[in-house]
């Protein structure tokens, strides 16, 4: 499986944004982008025409790091999104947000994406009370997301209160940090993702 290895900070500078795959560490004044908000590289700093083109590619290649996601993958579900009634981009961000990874981060069982994958990788979590280690499992409405007690006492889980309650939760989501729990109450919403994301761009460098 293909597999990004480089430092994951160079890809919040080269997108020009906070895409938080670090967790905590974003916040703190260890951020890469914050000490040095420039394109990694020799010509980083250097002032370049940007074209349509490369403003929609971008655009994608933020969104699709943001989530962790590999190239693949992320078209496969902008032709799904494309296929669904109502607005393609729109469908594109709610597909994301329902995957199964995501979900354990906005619950806050996790500091950030990848951490949040590998944990489901390793079938730390239940849904619905079946066991389930597929982090690209598109959740629904009235699905719950719960550790079984047997590995609550994993370091990353016991701080699940403390990060619920200073990230907070979508209102989609309904997170019980104290039973270690979390529960689908409705499928996202455009108003529901906060991520700075023009999805039209991405639809428009798609539909090429």
């Amino acid at each position: 499986m293909a597999k990004y290895t480089e430092a994951k900070c160079r890809m919040c500078r080269r997108e020009g944004c906070k895409l938080f795959l670090k967790g905590d560490r974003c916040f703190t004044d260890k951020c890469a982008y914050d000490r040095r908000p420039y394109a990694p590289g020799q010509h980083g700093r250097a002032r370049k025409k940007v074209s349509e083109y490369a403003v929609q590619l971008r655009e994608k290649q933020k969104t699709r790091r943001a989530y962790g996601i590999l190239e693949r993958q992320f078209h496969g579900y902008f032709e799904k999104a494309e296929m669904q009634k109502g607005v393609t981009g729109t469908n594109l961000l709610v597909i994301l947000e329902r995957r199964l990874d995501n979900v354990v981060y906005r619950l806050g069982f996790a500091n950030s994406r990848n951490q949040a994958r590998q944990l489901v990788r390793h079938g730390i979590f239940t849904l619905n009370g079946h066991k389930v280690n597929i982090p690209s499992l598109q959740v629904r409405v009235g699905d719950c997301i719960e550790v079984p007690e047997k590995n609550r006492k994993i370091p990353v889980l016991a701080e699940a209160q403390e990060v619920i309650a200073r990230r907070g939760c979508p209102a989609w989501l309904e997170a019980d940090g104290a039973a270690f729990k979390g529960s689908v109450k409705a499928l996202p919403q455009r108003d529901d993702i906060q991520f700075p994301v023009n999805e039209q761009l991405i639809v428009e460098l798609y539909s090429k």
